[in-house]
Formats: C-alpha cells, sequence, structure tokens
C-alpha cells in the first residue's frame, strides 16, 4: 500500500482522537474536582420496611463527584452495607445531623431511628457495586451503581 493514503489516514484518526477523548474531560471548578460545581446530586436511598431502596440504577462515571442521601423513615432498625462499593469510591465526608465525618473508610450506616445520612464521594473504579440492606433477600432491597 502506498504511503500517502496511509499518512492521510493516520492524520485522519489523530485529528478525530482529541474530540472523542472530550467526552470523558472533567470540567473542573475553581476549587477543583471538590468544587461544589462539578458535584452531581443523586436521588436518594430510601430504607423503610418493606420499600425499594432506590428508584432506578445509578450510573456514574469515574472520576465524578456525587452526593446522595440516606434517609430513614424510622419504621424500622435497617442498616445499608455495600463494603465493594465503598472499596472502590473515595469518601469525602458522610453528614449526619450536620455533623461532617470524614472517614478513611466505610462498610455500613445503621439507622436505629428516623434520621438522614448524606454522603459525598468520587467514583474510582469502574464496575457494578450493590448498597443493601444486610439479610435482605430481593432485588428491590438493593441499590445498584454502574462506575463506567
Amino acid at each position: 500500500m502506498p504511503a500517502r493514503p496511509l499518512l492521510a489516514a493516520a492524520a485522519a484518526i489523530a485529528l478525530a482522537l482529541p474530540a472523542a477523548a472530550q467526552d470523558n474531560v472533567l470540567e473542573l471548578g475553581f476549587a477543583g474536582l471538590l468544587d461544589r460545581n462539578n458535584r452531581e446530586d443523586l436521588a436518594p436511598i430510601t430504607l423503610a420496611s418493606g420499600k425499594p431502596l432506590a428508584e432506578a440504577p445509578y450510573e456514574l462515571r469515574s472520576g465524578g463527584y456525587y452526593r446522595i442521601k440516606i434517609v430513614s423513615d424510622g419504621s424500622a432498625e435497617l442498616a445499608i452495607a455495600g463494603p465493594e462499593f465503598f472499596r472502590n469510591i473515595w469518601v469525602n465526608e458522610v453528614v449526619i445531623n450536620e455533623i461532617e465525618v470524614r472517614p478513611m473508610g466505610v462498610s455500613s450506616l445503621e439507622f436505629d431511628d428516623e434520621g438522614e445520612a448524606e454522603i459525598s464521594f468520587i467514583a474510582i473504579v469502574p464496575g457494578q457495586y450493590t448498597l443493601g440492606i444486610p439479610g435482605a433477600r430481593g432485588d428491590t432491597q438493593l441499590a445498584h451503581f454502574t462506575i463506567r
């Protein structure tokens, strides 16, 4: 094959790559990745006896900054666990009753009464993960997360 068509094809690919890569570029605010303008609020997870945890699966982007509320209605003493999920994200903070906790790691949260916890985090490792009520059976008792 002549060299000119190969060079033309290589040039066309090289010009197309930056445009395709722009879809994966994060726009950072003044404070970097943790700037509140970069944060996406997710639909809350609801802990209630006999009710689904989440409305729909969560689709996250690796490197994206997210905030999710976990709300308990107090109908039962319930926990939510997901060590695999928590090992594959970086937890910025957990806010409980307006107290900010900056943990080194989380594997579960338990609610003895009604209340709310808010977790802000950065999705890190692509994959499929779940948060769920320990010992519960059924898909409605799981919140599914996909990190791409």
